[in-house]
């Protein structure tokens, strides 16, 4: 799970987190708790982990790659003194890793280690221990008592908390994430399929920057993501859910081992329980970057119960009795009498030229609206997979919509008011 430091948990300082982070606030009964920022004072480091460090260390270093973290005072304290401290290189590689710390909460200042905080480097003037040295006269609680990783909380650089391990694999999993995730009843799908893990990680840091937090990914079973899941975001195992349904019967399944076909399945049950639940759905492919928080809004699609992009890359479907009822009687009715040889040129965007086909030969006769125009959700920009991923990431670059290092990670942290 990442993790490699247990550190005594006294008080963080305000400057160690990301700008803007939230404040600190930990329950009475909390003596163990996961928070990705690490303190370089008093902590034990794990061999296996410290390895690991030391190793990426040394290839960027070579590189002569710079510890920089946008968002992070630390990037301001390396740019300063330079390797005279070694914090920003540490910070940077838990955010490369997605790693976590473990931290104690003992109440009354107490800790199982103590600065003294004596003058010299850090301090001008001595400022005495910063806790007091948690020994058996002062305990008043199991010091031995563990609980699994699964019942402790989780939180971010920005103390944001996280819900690592949402791996959703049967349809009986799936309600209660939607009911979760969803901001101002609306869903974000976000389809993982032939999409390079680059892009993927691209839209993350988009998501973060304007803290779009209503997604959940969908793709198939891969290290990537479980990663995606480990990092606490919300993902769709599209096999092993393909098979829940198929066991439900709920679908008129024609047998096929295509991963595409499981894919398409997948997705249309997903936007049926959703419209189900009263949300409105958007689906994305990866190439997809937003331009701002309210970029997956409804308010510019409101005439319409439909919309497609012409490049098939965006999708949206707003709730209705009527929108489920069309959902079941045409789309999925639809999947289900599709043979193979239907799928087999369609590729990333299969699903989306199914929808096309179905709403351009239905949506009209059923009364719905549909918006196909280019420029129906303007606050969004697409990117056609025509042009293939290295010029692709060119373009973003020379946009300054490229938001990853060389890490695969965000460049930046920026954090959010909980």
């Amino acid at each position: 799970m990442g993790l490699i430091i247990v550190r005594g948990f006294t008080e963080l300082r305000c400057s160690d987190q990301g700008k803007h982070g939230n404040k600190i606030q930990l329950d009475g009964g909390t003596r163990l708790f996961l928070y990705q920022l690490v303190g370089t004072w008093g902590q034990l480091l794990f061999p296996r982990p410290w390895k690991e460090f030391r190793l990426w260390y040394d290839i960027h270093k070579t590189k002569g790659i710079k510890p920089y973290l946008e968002g992070m005072v630390t990037t301001g304290w390396y740019r300063k003194l330079g390797d005279k401290i070694w914090t920003p290189w540490f910070i940077k590689f838990i955010h490369a890793r997605g790693y976590f710390n473990i931290y104690t909460n003992f109440l009354g200042d107490r800790a199982l280690s103590v600065s003294h905080r004596d003058a010299g480097v850090n301090y001008g003037k001595s400022a005495g221990p910063d806790s007091y040295l948690l020994d058996e006269s002062s305990l008043d609680f199991n010091l031995l008592e563990m609980q699994p990783l699964s019942d402790l909380k989780w939180y971010d650089f920005c103390f944001r908390e996280v819900l690592p391990g949402r791996v959703i694999e049967h349809v009986d999993e799936l309600g209660s994430v939607l009911n979760s995730v969803h901001k101002s009843k609306t869903i974000i799908l976000v389809s993982l399929y032939e999409i390079s893990e680059e892009l993927i990680r691209n839209l993350l840091c988009h998501f973060e920057r304007l803290n779009i937090l209503n997604y959940v990914f969908v793709g198939p079973d891969s290290s990537f993501l479980h990663d995606l899941a480990r990092r606490g975001h919300p993902v769709i195992d599209t096999n092993k859910f393909y098979n829940s349904i198929k066991a439900r019967k709920s679908i008129d399944f024609r047998e096929s081992g295509l991963e595409l076909v499981k894919d398409i399945y997948v997705k249309s049950y997903v936007i049926k329980k959703s419209l189900e639940l009263g949300y409105n759905s958007w689906l994305v492919v990866g190439y997809t970057v937003p331009y701002s928080s309210e970029s997956f809004v409804d308010s510019y699609t409101r005439s319409c119960d439909f919309f497609i992009s012409k490049d098939k890359i965006i999708f949206f479907v707003r709730s209705s009795s009527s929108a489920q009822k069309f959902w079941v009687d045409q789309v999925i009715a639809k999947l289900g009498k599709m043979s193979n040889r239907d799928y087999s040129a369609r590729r990333a965007l299969g699903f989306m030229y199914v929808l096309d086909d179905v709403l351009e030969n239905k949506i009209t006769k059923f009364g719905f609206g549909v918006d196909t125009k280019d420029n129906a959700v303007e606050k969004n920009v697409f990117w056609f997979p025509e042009k293939g991923p290295d010029l692709l990431q060119k373009e973003l670059q020379n946009s300054s919509m490229w938001l990853v290092d060389d890490n695969l990670s965000c460049n930046a942290v920026v954090c959010h008011q909980s």
